[in-house]
């Protein structure tokens, strides 16, 4: 079982994490959707367009653009290229089951731009949970005791793929004797 430490050298503290950004899953991430486009295109396809046509109105977006943002979302695997018509070909984009799990991040932006950016007449767009009917307000939690997560209530620390620090080089003992 892994503890907090897991994979720790001896002596090292479990809370250091300075090197945390050589291979962070925030970083991969970003490096994936972090751009204005991708995230607006995702956005759509969350609300249900699938369709270049559409995509390209909706978003106002150039098309060489959109193009070259659908092939990455196909490439990495967050949208699916699927063919609906025939002569001529026609396809449209379909979240993937690692595309659908990023409309967390989505609505986590959206609530943000609803509370520190919207006017005075309020979020542009609201989401109303189909159970209960009620305009929702969306938040996360913590899957084992159901408490809203906030920047006060959570620690970060090493996880089993944490990478270490490159050692530094052992020094050279001659180097050593001349500074001496």
């Amino acid at each position: 079982m892994n503890s907090p430490g897991h994979g720790l050298r001896a002596g090292a503290d479990a809370s250091d994490l300075t090197h945390r950004f050589d291979g962070d899953s925030v970083s991969r991430a970003l490096d994936l959707v972090g751009e204005r486009w991708t995230m607006l295109i995702l956005r759509e396809a969350f609300f249900g367009v699938r369709r270049f046509g559409q995509l390209a109105r909706n978003l106002s977006i150039p098309r060489p653009t959109l193009t070259t943002r659908l092939r990455k979302l196909v490439d990495v695997g967050l949208l699916d290229r699927v063919q609906y018509a025939s002569d001529p070909d026609r396809y449209e984009y379909r979240l993937t089951a690692a595309g659908r799990e990023l409309f967390g991040a989505i609505v986590v932006l959206m609530r943000w731009g609803d509370t520190h950016l919207a006017g005075p007449e309020g979020p542009p767009i609201v989401l109303t949970h189909q159970t209960c009917g009620e305009v929702t307000h969306p938040r996360l939690t913590c899957d084992v005791c159901g408490e809203e997560i906030t920047i006060h209530n959570v620690t970060p620390s090493r996880g089993p793929g944490f990478l270490e620090a490159d050692p530094a080089p052992p020094e050279d003992p001659a180097r050593s004797e001349r500074n001496s």
